[in-house]
C-alpha cells in the first residue's frame, strides 16, 4: 500500500507541474484532463503527506525515548503513544481512500418501482416508496422526472419509472435496490389483521450513449394508441412507443408524452440503462465467482428491508440495522440509513483490500 501511495505522491507533483504549464493551460481539453486527475488524487496525497509527517515525528520521539535523560524519556514515551495512535488512524483513512471508486457514483439514477405480492396493499406501498424517494430527492435539491407510470387507484402504483438527476444521486441510492416488505393493517381490514406485502425497487445508473452501444438493426419499434384516462391524445394518435431489443428480449413501452418522438427518446433512456445494468451484473457475477461468500449485493431478488408500521420500525436485513424512525424515513429522511449502509459496504470492501505494509 505504501508503494502505491509513494507513486501517487510522485504523480501529484507531475500533475501540479502540468497544470501550471502555459502550453497545457492553452489547451482546455488537456488542462481539464490533468486538473481532474489532480483533483482525484489530491485528498489521498494530502493525507499521505500528513501521515509521513507523523512518522517523522515518531522517529524523532523514539530517539529521545532511547536517550539517557530520564525526564525526556518519559515525555517522549507519552508523545510516542499519542503519535502512534494518530499514525494508525491516518493509515486507516488512507486505506479507505484507496478503495476504488464506483465509476457510476456520479451518474443520475433511473428508478424503477413495481408492486409485488399483496394485491392492492402492494400498490399502495409502491406509492409510499416512490413518495419517499421523491421527498429525499427534494431534500437533496435533485430533479425528478417521471418517465412512465401505471396507477391502479389513488396513491396506488403498479409500476413507476423515474429519472432522478442530481449530484452523486447513484452513490446515495444504489443500496436501495431489492425487495422491500411492509407489515401493516390495511385501511380496508376490518379485523385489524396485519397484512404483509412487497414492492421491488431497482436503482440503475443512467447510461449515456457512450456507455452502451445499441445497433438500430437490433431494435424493433412499434407504435400504438396510448391508453388510460380520457384526453384528446388517448386512443386517437399513434404516439405510444414500444421498443424491443431483440438480442436480449428487453421490452420498453412509453406513452406518457403526446409526442411519439418524446416517447421514443424516453424509452431509449430506459432501455439504455437496463442494458447497462445487465453488463454491470455480468461483470459483478464474474468477480463474485472468486469470492467464498457474498454479503447483500442489492440485487432485485433480494429481500433487503422490512417496514413494520405497528412498531414504527424499519429493519435492513443485509446489515442487521434497525431504526424506529419509520415515519421520518417515509417522509424522505434517508440520511441515517444511507450513511449506515455506505459505512457497512465500505468496511466489507476494506476486508478485501491489500494488507497495510510496515511503516
Amino acid at each position: 500500500m505504501l508503494d502505491k501511495l509513494h507513486s501517487l505522491d510522485t504523480r501529484y507533483d507531475e500533475l501540479m507541474a502540468l497544470v501550471s504549464d502555459a502550453s497545457v493551460q492553452a489547451d482546455q481539453n488537456q488542462y481539464r484532463t490533468h486538473a481532474k486527475a489532480l483533483s482525484d488524487i489530491q485528498p489521498v496525497v494530502e493525507k499521505f503527506r500528513e501521515y509521513r509527517g507523523v512518522v517523522t515525528e515518531i522517529e524523532q520521539a523514539q530517539e529521545l525515548a532511547d536517550g539517557s535523560d530520564a525526564d525526556m524519556r518519559e515525555l517522549a514515551e507519552q508523545e510516542l503513544a499519542s503519535l502512534t495512535e494518530t499514525r494508525d488512524a491516518l493509515l486507516a483513512e488512507l486505506k479507505t481512500l484507496l478503495i476504488p471508486k464506483d465509476p457510476n457514483d456520479q451518474k443520475n439514477v433511473m428508478l424503477e418501482i413495481r408492486a409485488g405480492t399483496g394485491g392492492d396493499e402492494a400498490g399502495l406501498f409502491a406509492g409510499d416508496l416512490f413518495r419517499m424517494y421523491t421527498r429525499f430527492a427534494e431534500r437533496q435539491g435533485w430533479k425528478v422526472e417521471v418517465m412512465s407510470t401505471s396507477e391502479t387507484g389513488v396513491g396506488s402504483i403498479k409500476e413507476v419509472i423515474a429519472l432522478i438527476e442530481g449530484h452523486q444521486a447513484y452513490s446515495q441510492l444504489k443500496y436501495e435496490s431489492g425487495v422491500h416488505r411492509v407489515q401493516r393493517v390495511p385501511a380496508t381490514e376490518a379485523s385489524g389483521r396485519i397484512h404483509t406485502s412487497t414492492a421491488t425497487v431497482a436503482v440503475l445508473p443512467e447510461a449515456e450513449e457512450v456507455d452502451v452501444s445499441i445497433e438500430d438493426k437490433d431494435l424493433r419499434i412499434d407504435t400504438f394508441c396510448s391508453s388510460g384516462p380520457g384526453g384528446q391524445s388517448v386512443n386517437t394518435t399513434y404516439s405510444a412507443v414500444r421498443i424491443t431489443h431483440e438480442p436480449t428480449g428487453l421490452v420498453v413501452s412509453q406513452q406518457d408524452e403526446k409526442s411519439q418522438i418524446k416517447n421514443k427518446a424516453k424509452a431509449m433512456k430506459v432501455l439504455r440503462s437496463r442494458l447497462y445494468e445487465i453488463e454491470m451484473q455480468r461483470q459483478h457475477d464474474e468477480i463474485a465467482e472468486d469470492r467464498k461468500s457474498q454479503v447483500g449485493t442489492g440485487e432485485r431478488s433480494e429481500k433487503i428491508r422490512t417496514y413494520n408500521f405497528p412498531q414504527n420500525r424499519i429493519t435492513d436485513h443485509r446489515i442487521g440495522f434497525t431504526t424506529h424512525r419509520l415515519t421520518e424515513m417515509l417522509n424522505g429522511d434517508l440520511a441515517e440509513m444511507g450513511d449506515t449502509l455506505s459505512t457497512y459496504f465500505r468496511a466489507e470492501m476494506l476486508k478485501d483490500a491489500e494488507p497495510v505494509a510496515g511503516a
